[in-house]
């Protein structure tokens, strides 16, 4: 592994790719950290470290998390790509629902290109929506738990300033996305994400530190043997996350032979993979933005009964944990059912000469897809919800930190092994097609023999 990363400087194209990639991380990082005008900083950073903005189920845990921090230091990246990947996601959606959409799905590259288009619209929008949102907020720190002023101008000029710079800062970030999509190297949107999750590291490993060490005058929480224990547990849910995000189902195809002219075409053998996990990390973040609202509106309302309800649904009771579950069971399935068409696609091969050996083309094949989709989806998604509950349970019940529990599972985990997994492939893509081995090899130069 260690020659294949030396391997990957030796090739002009692919150090290009890897340097300029880097260059554009440095610059998104700083976007996260420049200040948003007009807040106080000192006062927001003082306040803040009062409060557990990292906390389980805190209202702001998951924007802070794809944001790299970006919410604690109050920067113009705030909003971080956020907006952008719920553009994307609406958009997705809707061209299942939307007949015009689909049609214009199905128009090759000149569609795709106009559904981009849209989703940068929508983006802008949201970012607009968002970024007043957000302003509103500061000017009344209350809802954040904030009792001091951290707007020294509070005004309709700061609102607008502030919508202006957030809403510069996200479309930056999805301008430097596509360049890296284009002229780096992995999907450029997907590594920011990443490296917002990955700027935590240096935050975590002082927190599992401090768990090690004994206060003054007393004794440590834990030992070392709870050290060797949650180490096998990386190791354990780290392999499991991958074995997730890499296994499929592989459906024989046979496609028929066909002569035109003097030439005979098909004839070969091949197979159709069906993703264990066809809904990726998106059930988890469906069921966290959900599960935030109801135990802080029940709360806001009067009554014993909803307050009684606010706390039966705080992070980490069996009510919410159970609610948690069957989310992302539902939204695993809901997924594959607005982004995977057994119909059209049975379709296609009945086209191109296609079929699954003892499956009878046309509606019996989509039956088949259909049926096998459903199996191994619930197969996937009960494996992702005890990925998910994983780093809940280790906070609420083991006492571990937030910020530490956070890399043993959940969105950070699956999202970093999926696009790190990604990168790679496109790596060594490249040094194969130099010939040179890849990751999974001994890095060494091929014979061109």
């Amino acid at each position: 592994m260690l020659s294949a990363f030396t391997n990957s400087f030796k090739i002009p194209e692919l150090r290009q790719r890897i340097l300029f990639t880097f260059g554009l991380v440095f610059i998104c990082r700083i976007i996260a950290l420049i200040p948003t005008p007009g807040v106080d900083g000192a006062t927001l950073a003082r306040e803040l470290a009062r409060i557990p903005t990292d906390a389980a189920g805190s209202f702001l845990g998951l924007f802070n998390l794809f944001s790299g921090g970006a919410i604690e230091h109050c920067a113009v990246g705030a909003l971080g790509i956020m907006p952008s990947i719920s553009a994307s996601i609406i958009l997705q959606l809707m061209t299942a629902v939307i007949p015009s959409l689909e049609r214009l799905a199905r128009e090759g590259d000149t569609g795709r290109q106009q559904i981009t288009q849209y989703g940068r619209y929508l983006t802008v929008l949201l970012c607009i929506i968002q970024g007043y949102a957000w302003a509103v907020m500061l000017e009344h720190p209350q809802q954040l738990g904030i009792n001091a002023a951290i707007v020294t101008m509070p005004s309709i000029p700061f609102r607008l300033l502030t919508v202006l710079t957030m809403t510069s800062s996200t479309m930056l970030l999805m301008w430097l996305g596509e360049q890296i999509t284009e002229r780096g190297i992995g999907n450029g949107i997907s590594l920011i994400i990443t490296i917002s999750i990955i700027s935590r590291l240096p935050s975590a490993l002082h927190a599992t530190m401090n768990m090690f060490r004994a206060p003054a005058g007393g004794a440590a929480l834990f030992s070392p043997i709870h050290l060797v224990l949650l180490l096998g547990l990386l190791f354990v849910v780290i392999a499991a996350v991958v074995a997730l995000t890499q296994a499929q189902r592989k459906i024989p195809v046979q496609y028929a032979k066909r002569v035109i002219g003097r030439k005979v075409y098909g004839g070969q053998s091949t197979y159709m993979p069906l993703r264990v996990n066809y809904s990726g990390v998106m059930p988890i973040i469906f069921a966290q933005a959900i599960l935030m609202f109801p135990s802080k509106v029940f709360s806001m309302i009067p009554g014993d009964f909803f307050k009684s309800l606010s706390l039966a649904l705080y992070v980490g009771t069996p009510l919410y944990t159970t609610l948690y579950g069957l989310m992302i069971l539902f939204f695993s399935y809901f997924w594959v059912a607005t982004q995977f068409n057994p119909v059209q696609i049975a379709d296609d091969l009945k086209k191109y000469g296609g079929y699954v050996p003892g499956i009878r083309p046309g509606r019996p094949t989509a039956e088949f897809l259909d049926r096998s989709m459903t199996r191994i989806t619930l197969a996937g998604a009960v494996f992702l919800t005890i990925i998910a509950v994983i780093p809940t349970v280790l906070n609420l019940k083991l006492k571990i930190p937030w910020m530490v529990t956070s890399f043993f599972g959940g969105t950070s985990l699956l999202i970093i092994v999926g696009v790190m997994l990604d990168t790679m492939r496109q790596v060594e893509s490249h040094l194969i097609m130099r010939h040179y081995d890849g990751f999974l090899k001994k890095g060494k130069l091929r014979s061109r023999r």
